[in-house]
């Protein structure tokens, strides 16, 4: 097989083996950087304020502890109840005063599967929400998409284990035999336990001053990352939970995973409402809480935000398309380097590109793009340009062997859509996404590559065999 390679690109006959030397003796700067945000993720406990503490590492996201008098409130209780119910213990090492409340800031499982783990049957604990709480997997349900769009698994729960890396989910040790390793380093059933307590309170007004177990709180509508989004203002404390409307990433807009869509307008004003309070610490729904500089660190985050969706209606005005947009909205340089706002989770191209689709639609203002053709029809005029599939596959082999992994796997693709049993095709194809995969700077998108990689090489030995 690939006797047109020259011998010093491949460390052996199979392409599978030159991938996998390629990624363990020759990381990516952006693998590199995903790996060294992951130390984040380090199990702690951080007391924020004198009588809150926030967990990181535990489960996926971050989960808080507010002592009041008689009690605590726990804010985002975590995902997976295995993993929450050892964080309780290390809770309860700082007091044993019993839980009064929960609060979720919003509907995703990984803030709320975890609640069961502090809730006890007939001892009143309020859990509070928003009235449409679980506002995006109600509606993702309702079509028929409970699962997302894509089969792919942008978490990178579908890959194996070196090829593993999401922010927040730092890669564990090698699987068990039964079960898997969550992201507290916890071995858990393979049948997932459900875990969420549906709310017992809710609340219809902008915001909610509440007292419990002598703590003063409000409760801020703040529609962002998910259309149930709240936050929790202490007042006295000027700590604010965002919930995953602040992490440090950049805001996580459009879900590659396919998802309800996430307003950047809503987003924006919500973290103009979290700037009026004025925190001294802001605690995100993932990532370690912000301690100092913090109205500098929500101001950024916000300009940012505001920058990129005002710079795309403005360069959607001149007619520039999503491809031409993503430079022209590309970040000032006194923003673009801030680590907070790197592309570890969500992505400014992303961003810029679902603002367009939410606003405009499908259609770039490309005239070509009204009449595209099948992708059979494109493959084959691409192959008429070059002598046919033979010789297009070739030069797809010509790109791999220089480098270009990009170049070979979209002239590799053309081929299997005109050859749909060529097993090479696919294995070139397949490997070319694993190089592309691994030098790809956002987990997401990492992730999910590396799953289409997968199956595009899991195919090619379904054709071979």
């Amino acid at each position: 097989m690939w006797k047109n390679l020259p011998a010093l690109a491949f460390a052996s006959a199979s392409l599978a083996s030159f991938c996998y030397i390629e990624i363990v003796s020759a990381q990516s700067e952006a693998t590199e950087r995903l790996l060294e945000r992951n130390k984040m993720f380090t199990k702690q406990i951080i007391q924020v304020a004198e009588n809150v503490y926030t967990a990181i590492g535990y489960t996926v996201s971050a989960n808080s502890m507010i002592v009041g008098d008689d009690g605590v409130v726990i804010v985002d209780p975590g995902q997976l109840p295995t993993a929450s119910a050892l964080l309780r213990q290390e809770f309860e090492k700082i007091t044993d005063k019993p839980v009064r409340a929960i609060i979720y800031t919003h509907g995703h499982n990984d803030h709320t599967n975890g609640a069961i783990a502090f809730y006890e049957e007939d001892k009143d604990i309020q859990i509070w929400a928003r009235p449409n709480f679980k506002a995006e997997t109600t509606r993702q349900a309702e079509v028929g998409l409970a699962a997302g769009a894509r089969p792919s698994n942008t978490q990178g729960f579908d890959l194996r284990e070196e090829q593993k890396i999401s922010v927040g989910i730092a890669i564990p040790p090698p699987r068990p035999p039964r079960g898997g390793v969550n992201a507290a380093g916890t071995v858990t059933a393979s049948k997932r336990e459900s875990g969420t307590v549906p709310p017992t309170h809710t609340f219809d007004e902008d915001r909610m001053s509440l007292e419990i177990a002598g703590i003063s709180l409000e409760l801020v509508v703040a529609p962002g990352e998910t259309e149930d989004q709240l936050y929790v203002w202490l007042p006295e404390q000027r700590v604010l939970f965002a919930g995953d409307n602040f992490y440090q990433s950049w805001p996580n807009i459009y879900p590659l995973r396919g998802t309800a869509r996430r307003s950047a307008r809503d987003w924006i004003a919500s973290l103009a409402s979290m700037m009026e309070e004025d925190p001294l610490v802001l605690v995100g729904g993932h990532t370690i809480p912000i301690t100092e500089d913090t109205m500098t660190v929500l101001t950024n985050y916000h300009d940012a935000l505001k920058w990129v969706h005002d710079k795309t209606i403005e360069g959607a005005g001149k007619y520039l398309t999503p491809d031409e947009l993503v430079e022209y909205a590309a970040l000032p340089d006194h923003l673009a380097d801030l680590d907070y706002l790197q592309d570890y989770y969500g992505s400014v191209w992303g961003t810029v590109r679902d603002i367009y689709a939410q606003d405009l639609g499908w259609f770039d203002g490309n005239a070509l793009n009204l009449h595209r053709e099948n992708p059979a029809k494109q493959a084959q005029r691409m192959a008429d340009l070059v002598g046919g599939p033979d010789e297009l596959m070739r030069k797809a082999i010509d790109q791999m062997a220089s480098g270009d992994a990009l170049g070979a796997a979209q002239l590799a693709w053309h081929v299997t859509k005109l050859q749909p049993k060529n097993a090479d095709a696919f294995q070139l194809l397949g490997e070319a996404l694993a190089i592309i995969a691994e030098r790809t700077f956002n987990a997401p998108a990492r992730n999910y590559t590396f799953s289409s990689s997968n199956r595009f090489l899991e195919h090619a030995d379904a054709l071979r065999n």
